[in-house]
């Protein structure tokens, strides 16, 4: 008899339309039912052994929650027998009620219950508690997980243990993950947690990978490219890593629209294994990357979320470094100018922020030029062992394109038709900031902001406290200029200041768009008296 590996997991959703992944543990054919009558079903397909399904569920009521059921070959399997959880819905909220953005990244798994946990609650655990208490409270219109949902280079002790039984740890990659296989392990690991398993069921999600999905400092630089290359253990592991992507993030983040269009999903529904089609497809997309596009667009009535992908997209080579490759920076451009009068609110979701603590900002810049040859071949060499060793790898150390998308984002904020608000959400860094640009000479008319949020899970070392403490202090600028100075660097387009954090801990932002307002609020993860945990509010402002 069919059964639930994994999920389900709501992901896509608009007024009338939604989408449901499921993981099964024998093909059969899936199907969503729902209380007000609407339904979908869809045939599993199979990828490594494992076998999938992205039901399309269409005829939803607007403006409604409607509960639903998984059925897999007529025999429900969702919700679980005696789960303690409140029914799962699909929600088709009215556009005029206003968008609830809740975003994050960085999400090590938390342990099974009962153990303790060395980085503190996880915050998408007493997410999903709260709402669960209040089943008609406020909650998330859609959750936006901005990179590292799964660690591929730093596993559980759990997970070391099943790999271990599996091929020898003495063996590259040693404890890290090495295949399809061991990617699906860290996705149960994740997500099969109880509270986070019934949050996704229930709350849509938006997805895009960071370096940890795949390496620590994934592409950071065309040298550390050709070093992995050289290894007999990469390709196999970057290949695993993005058929996994693909499958369990990125296959729910498109519209049934997108879906029908799309050539690769199309043959691996229609092939009894679709796993060589898949490989192929991570082939193509390793060895010619401008041919694939991980990056999507997302309209939620008069908002827009643009995902961009700043670890795949790139352009590595020293004298012509890129963070998005011209056709992916022309996609970014058209998609942020498409009927600009159309929406509020542009989101720009990039899992690397682009403001950062301006020594951080300065070093990186630095950094840059000393690996493109501005200091000479020697200063080169060392830039390149430093740029390994600090992950020196975000908007700030591809200087034209950290300038070309603060040229961008002034263009779409200006003039009529421009929103209210462009907002930069971004995590990676482990700690939580608002900062604010400023254009010489130009004053947009939208309010822009970085919003930077992680970890919903992770740690939080006392060094990197300190390091980015002192990194948004006028010392660390004033240390910055003169590390730029050396590097010969061009000053960035734009300035900036910190308006808000830095804040530490397990924690995640929620962004709240009515009409031409927007609302920020940042909260924590806290374990208070007696054991309970709950989500603290930590700051709650008014953007516009």
């Amino acid at each position: 008899m069919a059964g639930l590996c994994l999920g389900p997991l709501l992901r896509y959703t608009d007024g009338s339309c939604a989408t449901v992944w499921v993981e099964t543990n024998q093909p059969c054919t899936a199907e969503v039912r729902c209380a007000d009558g609407a339904r979908g079903t869809a045939r599993t397909f199979r990828i490594a052994g494992h076998h999938y399904a992205l039901v399309p569920v269409s005829g939803l009521t607007p403006g409604t929650a409607t509960e639903y059921e998984v059925f897999l070959d007529d025999t429900r399997v969702w919700p679980l027998p005696d789960s303690d959880f409140p029914p799962s819905v699909i929600a088709t909220s009215p556009v005029d009620r206003g968008l609830r953005v809740t975003f994050g990244s960085c999400r090590w798994a938390a342990p099974p219950a009962g153990e303790k946990d060395p980085v503190g609650p996880d915050a998408l655990d007493t997410l999903s508690a709260r709402i669960a208490a209040d089943p008609q409270g406020a909650r998330p219109d859609v959750l936006l997980l901005l990179g590292d949902q799964v660690y591929a280079d730093e596993v559980s002790d759990a997970t070391r243990q099943w790999i271990a039984a599996r091929r020898s740890l003495e063996e590259p990659p040693g404890d890290q993950i090495a295949d399809y296989e061991e990617y699906t392990r860290l996705y149960y690991e994740s997500w099969l947690d109880p509270a986070v398993r019934w949050l996704l069921s229930t709350v849509p999600s938006c997805m895009i990978f960071d370096d940890h999905d795949v390496i620590d400092d994934w592409n950071t630089s065309a040298a550390w490219l050709d070093d992995m290359r050289a290894t007999d253990w990469w390709r196999d592991r970057l290949l695993s890593g993005l058929m996994s992507y693909w499958v369990y993030q990125q296959l729910g983040n498109l519209s049934p629209d997108e879906l029908a269009a799309d050539p690769l999903y199309a043959a691996v529904r229609e092939s009894p294994d679709g796993t060589d089609a898949l490989r192929e497809f991570a082939a193509r997309a390793d060895a010619e990357p401008t041919t694939v596009r991980w990056s999507y667009r997302r309209d939620f009535g008069r908002v827009r979320l643009v995902m961009v992908d700043s670890r795949a997209a790139r352009v590595l080579e020293e004298d012509n470094r890129t963070m998005l490759d011209p056709g992916e920076a022309a996609w970014l451009r058209e998609q942020v100018m498409d009927e600009r009068d159309s929406y509020d609110h542009l989101l720009i979701g990039t899992s690397l922020p682009w403001l950062l603590p301006h020594l951080v900002h300065d070093v990186e810049a630095w950094n840059a030029a000393m690996c493109g040859g501005e200091r000479g071949a020697r200063w080169a060499r060392r830039g390149e062992k430093i740029r390994r060793g600090a992950d020196l790898e975000h908007w700030s150390a591809f200087p034209s394109s950290f300038d070309a998308l603060a040229d961008l984002l002034a263009e779409v904020g200006t003039g009529p038709g421009a929103p209210a608000t462009v907002s930069v959400l971004s995590g990676d860094v482990h700690h939580a900031y608002v900062a604010e640009p400023s254009w010489p000479g130009r004053t947009p008319d939208a309010r822009v902001v970085q919003l930077t949020c992680s970890p919903v899970h992770n740690s939080v070392p006392l060094s990197i406290r300190l390091g980015f403490r002192f990194g948004w202090s006028a010392p660390a600028r004033a240390l910055g200029r003169r590390i730029a100075r050396h590097g010969r660097c061009a000053p960035p387009a734009v300035g900036w200041r910190k308006t808000g954090g830095p804040w530490f801990g397990n924690q995640i932002m929620t962004l709240t768009l009515r009409a031409r307002s927007a609302r920020l609020r940042l909260e924590q993860a806290r374990t208070e008296g007696g054991g309970t945990t709950g989500l603290r509010v930590i700051t709650e402002r008014e953007l516009t």
